[in-house]
C-alpha cells in the first residue's frame, strides 16, 4: 500500500504542475535551505514532549491562514498600528494556538538561513510535519509562498467555518475556496486529533435546534459522557478530545466513530448522518480503508496549501512572522 500512496502522490504533482500550479514546487528550498524540514521537525518534536496538542494546533493554522486571504501567513500577524490581527476573530480568538512554537520554527531557520523560509510556507510545513509524527502520511510539500503585508479580521469573521454550521452551509463554505466534498470529508479528517471546548459542541447536548432536547444523531452513551464533561451552563472552555478513541494519533477512527454516531462537533457528524449527502459513502470509504483516507487527505492539502499563494516579488518573507518588515509597532498578542 506503500507504493500505492507513493504513486499516487507522484501522479498528483504532475497533475500539478500541468494544470498551471507550478509556482509552488517540493524542491524550492533545495538549494537556499536544503534543511528546512528537518529543523521543522525538531522543532515540533521538541514541543510535542511538553504539549501532544501542539500537532494538532499547528495543522489547524495553517487551514485557518488558508481560508481567509490565502495561504499567506497572515494569520500570525499581531495587532500594530497598521494591522488589524486575525488572531481576535471570531473563529481564533482564545482558540488558535501554537503561534509560540511558530515562533522557535522561524528563528532555528532564521538561524540556519536568514531570511529565505517565509511563514506562509513554514505553517504547510509545519501541518506537512505535524500529521506525519502524529502517525498520517508524509508527503513533499510544495512551497515558494511569501508572506502577506496586511491582514484581513473582518474577512476571517465571514469565512472561517462555525461548528454550527448545516452540511450545506459547510459545503458551500469550502467551496467558495475551491474545495468539493472528498476535499470536505477528507479535511475534515483532520479532527482525528485535538480538542474541543465545550462551547462548541454543548448546544448539542441539551437544547439543540432549540427543540428543548440532545441532537438526535448524538450517540446517547457519548451524550452522558459529555455532559459530565460539560454541564448545562458550565464553563464553555473546558476541553474534550475529538476522537476519543485515539485521541493523539492521525489515524482514520474519526471517520470510524462518524459511523456510531461519536462525533463531537455538529459539521463533523453531519457528514455521515445528513440524509442523502454524498458525504456519507465518503465516510464510509475511509473509514473501512485507512490508506484511502491518507492518500486523498494528502492530495486535498496541497490543493488547499494553494489557495490564492503571493509568489514571485509579492508580498515579502518576514524576518519575524508577527510583524510586517520593518514595522516596530507591533505588540504581542
Amino acid at each position: 500500500m506503500a507504493f500505492s500512496h507513493h504513486l499516487l502522490v507522484t501522479l498528483f504533482f504532475s497533475a500539478f504542475v500541468v494544470g498551471g500550479f507550478a509556482q509552488l514546487t517540493p524542491t524550492f528550498y533545495d538549494d537556499t535551505c536544503p534543511n528546512v524540514t528537518s529543523i521543522v521537525r525538531g522543532v515540533i518534536e521538541g514541543a510535542l514532549q511538553t504539549d501532544p496538542r501542539i500537532a494538532a494546533s499547528l495543522i489547524r493554522l495553517h487551514f485557518h491562514d488558508c481560508f481567509v486571504i490565502g495561504c499567506d501567513g497572515s494569520l500570525l500577524l499581531d495587532n500594530s498600528d497598521t494591522i488589524v490581527s486575525e488572531k481576535e476573530a471570531l473563529g481564533n480568538n482564545n482558540s488558535a494556538r501554537g503561534f509560540n512554537v511558530v515562533d522557535d520554527i522561524k528563528t532555528a531557520l532564521e538561524n540556519a538561513c536568514p531570511g529565505v523560509v517565509s511563514c506562509a510556507d513554514i505553517l504547510a510545513i509545519a501541518a506537512e510535519e505535524s500529521v506525519c509524527l502524529s502517525g498520517g502520511p508524509s508527503w513533499p510539500v510544495p512551497s515558494g509562498r511569501r508572506d502577506s503585508l496586511i491582514a484581513n479580521r473582518t474577512l476571517a469573521n465571514e469565512v472561517l467555518p462555525s461548528p454550527f454550521l448545516t452540511l450545506d452551509q459547510l459545503k458551500a463554505n469550502f467551496l467558495k475556496q475551491g474545495l468539493n466534498s472528498t476535499d470536505l470529508v477528507a479535511l475534515s479528517g483532520a479532527h482525528t486529533f485535538g480538542r474541543a471546548k465545550c462551547q462548541t459542541f454543548s448546544h448539542r447536548l441539551y437544547n439543540f435546534n432549540s427543540t428543548g432536547s440532545p441532537d438526535p444523531t448524538l450517540n446517547t452513551t457519548l451524550l452522558e459522557t459529555l455532559r459530565k464533561i460539560c454541564p448545562q451552563d458550565g464553563n464553555g472552555s473546558i476541553i474534550t478530545d475529538l476522537d476519543p478513541t485515539t485521541p493523539d494519533a492521525f489515524d482514520n477512527k474519526y471517520f470510524s466513530n462518524l459511523e456510531v454516531e461519536y462525533g463531537i462537533l455538529q459539521t463533523d457528524q453531519e457528514l455521515f448522518s445528513t440524509s442523502g449527502a454524498d458525504t456519507t459513502a465518503i465516510v464510509n470509504r475511509f473509514s473501512a480503508d485507512q490508506n484511502a483516507f491518507f492518500d486523498i487527505f494528502v492530495a486535498s492539502m496541497i490543493k488547499m496549501g494553494d489557495i490564492r499563494v503571493l509568489t514571485g516579488t509579492e508580498g515579502e518573507i518576514r524576518s519575524n512572522c508577527r510583524r510586517v518588515n520593518g514595522d516596530i509597532s507591533g505588540v504581542s498578542s
